[in-house]
Formats: structure tokens, C-alpha cells, sequence
């Protein structure tokens, strides 16, 4: 079996994240992907999958995989990205977001408009949850359950102020199965371990949490078979000829 390097940005938002820029369409986001020479990127809006199917359509012709996903906020007002191979397993697990979102309806003018869209980046309609907001799913209870489900589980933005590991909880919890961290493209990997020892261990990916498309990056580099989560589950853990590395900023 032949490896390859692909180059991946696991965290890429579109219009339907209230906080993104409405450029974040799927023609869009396919075309930068192409420009950065990316061969895998992920859909993680907060806690919902409803554009990920337009960005697989609009990807297909491209030698680019686009992974199913979802940024899920727990109750701890953590993010977490959750990633799997199809788009069945991620709207399941959007059953089970949903499920547990508080029953309250966006906001457009606070928090801005929740668009879903077609593979050409038509609007389709409104998406009228309140997305932007925790779930009262637990950290534990989050990559448990995208676990069980066969996806992937990844700390998102380990090294920001706000919404993140590090910062809500100030450690990794032992024993949760995390694929593997987040860093910023400010970040130092090092530098994090040596002030949070409970990262020994980790492996690190650098994602862009793309709003905007100028914001998509490509300073991951996953060596593997072929771009699934499985093949990216055993670079993530460094084995069988499989890893992962991040390219200095």
C-alpha cells in the first residue's frame, strides 16, 4: 500500500456558522482548498451539519476529500471537533447535538444569520436553532459518543483564551479518547506541553477555524493510504509507517 502526504485543514466553517463570512460558500471554500493545494478539509460549523452535504457535492470532480464534521460546544463551553467518513454517521450525530441544544431560536441580529445553502451557494433557507450556544452534552460525553460512532474526536484551539481545553478546563481529562489537539497558527507546540504536561502524548494538528476563506490553511501535512478516518486515526497515533506533521508558521 502506497502513502502519501495530504495536506488537511480539519476546521473550516461555512455561512451556516453564524460568525462566518457569507463567502464561506461550498464553490468557495472548494476553489481556496484548491488554491492551498489541500487535499482533505473538514465542515465543522457549530453544532449542526446542514452544509456539509452542498460542500461534498461541490467538491466532487476535485481531488479533494471533504470529511463530514461538526464543532460541538459542551456544556463546559468547550469546543470540540467531531469528524467522521460519511454523511450518514454525522447527521446521526447531529441527532443527537440537537437533542441537546436548549430550545431557543437564533437571534440573526445578535449572533448573525444561520444560512443553508445548495452546492452552488443558493440559499436554501434558514436554519432557525440557536447554534451558537453550549449543548448539554458533557467533553466526555462528546467524544464518546462521536467514538461509538466510528468518527474522530480533536480538542479544538487548545491555545485560546476562551472555548477551549485548556482554557475552560485547564488540563486533558484522562481516560477521554481525543484523537488529538488543536493548535493556532500562533501556537507553540512545546511551549504547551511543557506548562501542560497532560498533553504528553498528543499528537498536534494546526487548522485554520476558517470564518473566512483567507483564514483556510494548509500547515498540516497527514501522511496515509487514502484520506479516511481510519488512515488518519493511525497517523494521529504515529503508526504503521502513517503521521502527521505541522509546518512552522
Amino acid at each position: 500500500m502506497t502513502l502519501r502526504p495530504y495536506l488537511a485543514d480539519l476546521h473550516v466553517h461555512t455561512v451556516l456558522s453564524a460568525c462566518a463570512e457569507v463567502e464561506m460558500i461550498p464553490p468557495l471554500i472548494v476553489k481556496r482548498a484548491g488554491e492551498l493545494a489541500l487535499g482533505i478539509i473538514a465542515i465543522t460549523d457549530h453544532n449542526s451539519a446542514e452544509n456539509v452535504a452542498a460542500v461534498m457535492e461541490a467538491a466532487q470532480g476535485f481531488e479533494l476529500r471533504v470529511l463530514p464534521g461538526m464543532e460541538v460546544q459542551t456544556k463546559e463551553e468547550v469546543h470540540l471537533l467531531c469528524l467522521f467518513d460519511s454523511l450518514k454517521q454525522v447527521l446521526d450525530w447531529q441527532d443527537v447535538v440537537y437533542a441537546h441544544l436548549p430550545p431557543l431560536r437564533n437571534n440573526p441580529e445578535f449572533f448573525g444569520p444561520q444560512f443553508v445553502v445548495d452546492a452552488t451557494g443558493d440559499f436554501v433557507r434558514y436554519n432557525e436553532k440557536l447554534l451558537s450556544t453550549a449543548t448539554s452534552l458533557s467533553v466526555e460525553e462528546v467524544v464518546t459518543g462521536v467514538v461509538q460512532r466510528g468518527g474522530l474526536c480533536i480538542a479544538a484551539h487548545i491555545d485560546r483564551p476562551s472555548f477551549s481545553l485548556l482554557a475552560n478546563l485547564g488540563f486533558v481529562p484522562p481516560g477521554v479518547p481525543f484523537a488529538a489537539m488543536e493548535i493556532t497558527r500562533w501556537a507553540n507546540a512545546n511551549e504547551l506541553q511543557h506548562h501542560h504536561p497532560s498533553l504528553v502524548g498528543y499528537s498536534f494538528i494546526c487548522s485554520g477555524d476558517a470564518h473566512r476563506l483567507d483564514e483556510m490553511c494548509n500547515l498540516t501535512i497527514l501522511t496515509l493510504a487514502e484520506p479516511t478516518i481510519a488512515e488518519i486515526s493511525l497517523a494521529l497515533r504515529g503508526e504503521q509507517g502513517r503521521k502527521v506533521k505541522v509546518l512552522a508558521t
